[in-house]
């Protein structure tokens, strides 16, 4: 029987929730317990559907596993269109309070889910799905571990749904970054080791004796967030049938250590495993080699080394030892540097097709994607100095940086993977249509515009509000009247999140008419489709 081995795997998960479902302590574990119980359920009713009874087909090992990779693509604009969703949604709770839907909808309760379903489900989604591509191609060999690639997708999806429908519940740590409770972080690292599993292994079976670039950036990135993951995440259960545990952590070293995980989660999910898409993704696209191959690896080593150090300037003026906020704030302006050689490789890698910017909408997403790059690790350093960051900090400063970084260069980047993929995952001739691209791309990039900059604007507005002094050393502002005074940029925000999400929705109608084999338009856009060579003059 094949599968034989996941469905008893499904069945033990099955069995457990319902045990926590029947025994739980609390109330919001039982909940938990239930959805978890009807997601396997689910999963094992479709999993039965794909199942065939009888002798196991051997498998063609020199044909690629691409199979996760297709689904990993269809869950990546999935979980795109929902947390940008989601996002919105918070964005008008902020200007309008009366959108707060007590209890489950609140945007405490909202915000980290937004936050979670952009990072961890649609980026992750991304860089799972482009890293197993990415892998296999350059090594010319099909994906270690048999099915265990497809256990690491729908093992990743299933932490999805149980961290979602957590923070919904309100069951999180109370942490900075409101990570899951003991339980979902468990399965996560199940599900991540078994994700290195299968990307180091395919590396060691590799018929190609060089590891390209790409593969040490998503190999650095797997194992970084793994350190991570499991450090930052150390806690004990109150009780193995409740959804309280207390962390190994507290006062100034669990902050440091939440920062630590903060900042380098940014580090190495949302910069090094997208610059391997980007080593990979933007020379295909572009028919060029990467500009200078040297470069990539001193830019790797430099991020690798650099980036572990830069957490603590997220804690300058607090209780943390003033060595150690230095120390995070030199690191961070060294930064700069590798940051803008990776950069200057991606962009230069256009020399000599820098008219494909005009004629080809995946490369001009690309490009604006490696410029939002840029900007965003100019701008970070810069806000890392104790000077500055002592007008920028718990201001919208810091959420129109991260937001132009997260959208600009995450999104635009992930979006353009995608584009690239799905015509050769189906072997279709093009995408459904290129008119909509063009679309996609410039309604995400008056979003990000339009985002930003008010929230540029509305952050520096609130820190100097702050720390508006009298003649009498009073405050001039109520923090009331700042919040009062933020109205207009919070609506103008969650319009360019609007047109943000607008092109996510136009991107998920042309990848599901591509994917169903429609053709709108005669001149594809990468696929397959054969080229006439070209024939000499008469």
């Amino acid at each position: 029987m094949r599968y034989g081995a996941e469905i008893v795997g499904v069945g033990v998960l099955a069995f457990i929730a319902l045990i926590g479902a029947a025994l739980g302590v609390d109330e919001p574990f039982r909940q938990h317990m239930w959805v978890l119980f009807f997601t396997v359920v689910a999963f094992g009713a479709l999993l039965m559907r794909n199942t065939t009874f009888g002798p196991k087909q051997p498998v063609d090992q020199s044909i690629y596993m691409d199979g996760p990779i297709r689904y990993g693509a269809i869950a990546t604009v999935f979980w795109a269109v929902v947390g940008l969703l989601v996002g919105v949604i918070v964005a008008l709770q902020l200007a309008f309070p009366d959108l707060n839907v007590e209890p489950w909808f609140n945007f405490g309760r909202t915000r980290p889910l937004h936050t979670s379903a952009v990072i961890f489900a649609f980026c992750g989604n991304a860089l799972i799905s482009t890293s197993f591509y990415c892998v296999q191609r350059t090594s010319r060999a099909r994906l270690f571990g048999g099915n265990l690639a497809w256990f690491v997708f729908w093992g990743y999806q299933l932490f999805i749904v149980m961290a979602a429908t957590g923070y919904l519940l309100g069951i999180t740590q109370s942490r900075e970054y409101a990570e899951p409770e003991w339980y979902v972080d468990i399965w996560l690292t199940i599900v991540w080791v078994a994700y290195l599993v299968v990307f180091l292994g395919t590396i060691l079976k590799r018929k190609e004796p060089h590891i390209y670039v790409a593969n040490w950036f998503y190999l650095a990135f797997i194992i970084t967030i793994a350190m991570l993951h499991i450090v930052n995440n150390l806690a004990m259960p109150v009780s193995f049938l409740g959804s309280r545990s207390y962390s190994l952590f507290s006062g100034v070293q669990d902050a440091l250590t939440q920062w630590w995980y903060g900042h380098n989660a940014v580090g190495f999910f949302l910069t090094a495993g997208f610059l391997g898409m980007m080593y990979y993704f933007v020379p295909k696209q572009a028919g060029r080699p990467v500009y200078s191959y040297r470069l990539s690896i001193i830019h790797f080593w430099a991020l690798i080394f650099l980036y572990i150090w830069a957490g603590p300037h997220h804690l300058h003026y607090t209780a943390l030892p003033d060595w150690a906020q230095t120390l995070g704030m030199v690191f961070s302006i060294m930064l700069w540097m590798p940051s803008w050689g990776g950069m200057i490789n991606g962009l230069m890698t256009l020399s000599g097709a820098w008219d494909k910017i005009r004629t080809d909408p995946i490369i001009r997403m690309m490009v604006a994607a490696i410029a939002f790059y840029g900007m965003a690790t100019f701008e970070g350093p810069m806000m890392s100095i104790k000077a500055v960051n002592s007008l920028s900090h718990y201001t919208d400063w810091t959420i129109g940086h991260v937001h132009s970084g997260a959208l600009g260069w995450n999104g635009l980047i992930s979006f353009a993977a995608v584009y690239f993929l799905v015509p050769k995952l189906w072997g279709r001739a093009g995408l459904y249509s290129q008119r909509m691209v063009i679309w996609h791309f410039w309604l995400a990039m008056t979003g990000i515009v339009i985002y930003a900059a008010v929230m540029w604007v509305s952050g520096i507005m609130q820190g100097l509000m702050w720390r508006e002094y009298d003649e009498q050393g009073f405050l001039v502002y109520s923090f009331a009247e700042t919040v009062a005074a933020m109205f207009p940029y919070y609506a103008a925000r969650a319009f360019g999140g609007g047109l943000y999400l607008l092109g996510a929705l136009i991107m998920a109608y042309n990848i599901t008419r591509t994917i169903l084999g429609h053709q709108r338009e005669e001149a594809p856009i990468g696929g397959v489709a054969h080229k006439p060579a070209l024939q000499p003059a008469e």
